[in-house]
Formats: structure tokens, sequence, C-alpha cells
């Protein structure tokens, strides 16, 4: 039992194992320039969540463009709205003077019945806004952490 324990922490400990949802500062890219566009909302919680540093040594910059939409997707008979879907949209460029180095596209979508009070409905939205970009904010991490 001892060996196999032995084998398998030297396994572990040697084969350059690492989490790929770590939030490590160390793990992203250092940007001149931070260019946030878009949804204002959107982009907040996404660089708040990457904690993303601006380091003037380096000679990239990074654009986060967002786009947030909300539409009806069904109606009843009575032209009341029943369903809605939202959407949001999120591309990372990356240039180095001037020169695109890369381009990535996110999305992430759901949809969702109506409810009786507006208010209750604004607040479920703003939920979901918050969930969908926490969803993009995952995806930037494992594209950041395996390039």
């Amino acid at each position: 039992m001892k060996q196999i324990l032995i084998i398998f922490i030297l396994f572990i400990t040697s084969c350059g194992f690492k989490p790929i949802y770590i939030k490590n500062d160390q793990l992203f890219k250092k940007f001149n320039k931070i260019i946030l566009e878009g949804d204002s909302s959107v982009n907040k919680q996404i660089i708040d969540e990457l904690n993303l540093e601006i380091n003037l040594a380096s000679n990239e910059k990074l654009i986060v463009q967002t786009n947030y939409k909300s539409e009806v997707t069904s109606k009843n008979s009575k032209g009341q709205v029943e369903t809605y879907r939202s959407i949001i949209n999120c591309q990372l460029i990356t240039k180095k003077d001037e020169e695109i180095l890369e381009t990535k596209n996110f999305v992430a979508e759901t949809s969702y019945n109506n409810k009786d009070n507006n208010f209750e409905l604004v607040k479920y939205q703003n939920e979901i806004k918050k969930n969908l970009t926490n969803k993009i904010v995952e995806e930037i991490i494992l594209f950041l952490n395996l390039k």
C-alpha cells in the first residue's frame, strides 16, 4: 500500500499538473492597455472576475467587446409575451503594435418564461445576465489558461 501511495505522489508532483480553473495572476498575460466596449456592467464583471492588471512593460493590448440582448421569443394569442431569450456575445482581441494577434468569440444564451410582476422580471433578468457573464468568464479563463 505504501508503494502505491509513493508512486502516486511521485506521478502527480512530477507530471506538471496544474488546475485550469485556478485564478492565478501568473497564468494570464499582462497587457499594456485594456479597452472595454459595449455593455458596461458585463465588461465590469468580466474584468473584476478575471482580475486583469495593466503592465506598462508589455506592448500588447486587450480589447473586450460585449453585447447583451434580451428578446421576445414567443407570445400567446392575446399578444402577451410568454418567453424571452437573453444572449451575451463577448469578443476578445489581443493586439501588438496595431497588429491583431488573436481574436476569440464567446457566446452564452438562455431562454426563460415571463413573470407576472415586472419588478420580479427585471430582477430575474439581471440575475440571468450575471449568470451568463459568469459562464463567459469561465470560458475566458479556460481560453487564457490553455494558450
